[in-house]
């Protein structure tokens, strides 16, 4: 079974699907190349994944990288990546490439929660929420959005149309539309709202989307992912997949989803499930800021496709490393006289020629090499374990490897999953 659009270069075949269940295995084809799936898509924010080589990324087994279509906005702009030929030229990238649409900065500007999008759904509700000595830099209408910069407080006004436009121009190869990213601590009706002008907001993207892939005939297709919203709501989550899913505006349909907002991560696994069992089972499935490995075998069991997260890099940068027995920070006392790698099991540059101790020295020393090693590593670490699920997928095993990871993993301080 392939999805539309092959004929411009990008199209999605499910390989293998268990007689039960969601998950599944598959390729998605764009003009750079293709995708395995079920795969981790890493982020590189500004057009690089934070102190690591664009390079290092490709020998580590990323397949594809996503960047921020906010963020590229303000710095350096989408005309000049346009210019230099695209998001993958201007980075030396020549695999396929994500954006996001800059709806996530709706919550993270809006609310100031940043990165945090696995929240606690039995918490307080208000529409008006902000986080603690945050301001709100981001005010939302039926149109669209108006953000204050985070970097010199200018003004900005994003619409359906103008992130389109953006997109087009940064050039990658997947693109989501314009959505409204709502937290679990908005009332329900104000998350029927959010659904609504999303709803809205779709139809335009796809208007405006289509008007440039005609204007700009001579550039790659790019494809547009609907995102699905809903909070924690059954019902709000498969009306928004049945609403998107059949969605048809200016003659083209969405090439595939993202499954987009706050998600209780106790609830991950219903709510996607609602989503992926809704949503046509021919076009791919993206679960957006999904990154931690117990949330990864939990989205691949239920249909997802792809993931993008910053955790792995995030989190390298502060000496937390992920194991197959579980996470640990690296520069704590254990290590300073720990000559073994980070993970015995991995095969990643930096447990090749590293050592616990010598990155628990580079940490403490506050050295830049430190972040790069660290996040090579945990990188490598989730690529590897979704790459590791696919093949499970194939082989039929993946309940098995499931359960054996899941017996070994746990954070070694004895803190909460992530």
């Amino acid at each position: 079974m392939v999805s539309a659009n092959a004929d411009k270069g990008f199209s999605y075949e499910i390989t293998h699907a268990p007689e039960t269940g969601l998950a599944r295995a598959g390729v998605i084809t764009t003009p750079h190349g293709q995708i395995q799936t079920p795969a981790f898509i890493p982020v590189g924010t500004k057009a690089n994944v934070k102190t690591v080589l664009p390079e290092a990324m490709e020998e580590l087994g990323a397949q594809a990288l996503l960047a921020n279509a906010y963020h590229l906005y303000l710095q350096p702009g989408p005309s000049i990546l346009d210019e230099a030929g695209g998001l993958g030229a201007f980075m030396n990238w020549d695999k396929p490439t994500f954006t996001d649409s800059g709806g996530f900065q709706v919550l993270s500007l809006g609310v100031g929660f940043k990165k945090v999008l696995a929240m606690d759904a039995q918490t307080f509700r208000s529409d008006q929420v902000i986080a603690k000595n945050k301001e709100r830099l981001a005010h939302v209408d039926d149109e669209g959005v108006t953000f204050k910069s985070h970097l010199d407080g200018s003004m900005h006004r994003f619409t359906s149309e103008v992130s389109m436009q953006i997109q087009h121009q940064l050039g990658a190869d997947i693109m989501f539309a314009f959505d409204e990213c709502t937290t679990l601590h908005n009332t329900r009706p104000y998350q029927e709202l959010a659904m609504e002008r999303t709803y809205n907001w779709a139809i335009r993207c796809l208007d405006e989307h289509k008007r440039l892939t005609d204007a700009r005939a001579d550039k790659p297709y790019q494809a547009l992912f609907g995102v699905i919203q809903g909070a924690q709501y059954e019902d709000l989550r498969k009306k928004a997949a049945t609403d998107l899913g059949g969605m048809s505006s200016s003659g083209i349909e969405f090439d595939g989803f993202g499954i987009g907002g706050a998600l209780d991560k106790d609830s991950l696994g219903t709510i996607v499930g609602w989503v992926n069992s809704t949503l046509p089972e021919n076009k791919p499935k993206h679960l957006l800021g999904i990154g931690a490995p117990e949330d990864l075998f939990v989205g691949v069991e239920n249909g997802v496709d792809t993931f993008d997260c910053v955790l792995a890099s995030r989190i390298a940068r502060t000496s937390a490393v992920y194991t197959m027995t579980g996470r640990y920070n690296v520069s704590n006392a254990p290590y300073v006289r720990d000559f073994n790698p980070i993970d015995d099991e991995c095969d990643c540059y930096t447990c090749k020629n590293y050592t616990r101790a010598y990155l628990c020295h580079l940490f403490r020393g506050k050295e830049m090499l430190a972040g790069t090693l660290a996040t090579i590593h945990n990188e490598r670490f989730i690529v590897r374990l979704v790459d590791q699920m696919r093949q499970a997928i194939i082989d039929g095993t993946f309940q098995e490897m499931k359960k054996e990871f899941m017996g070994r993993y746990a954070h070694k301080s004895g803190q909460a999953r992530d």
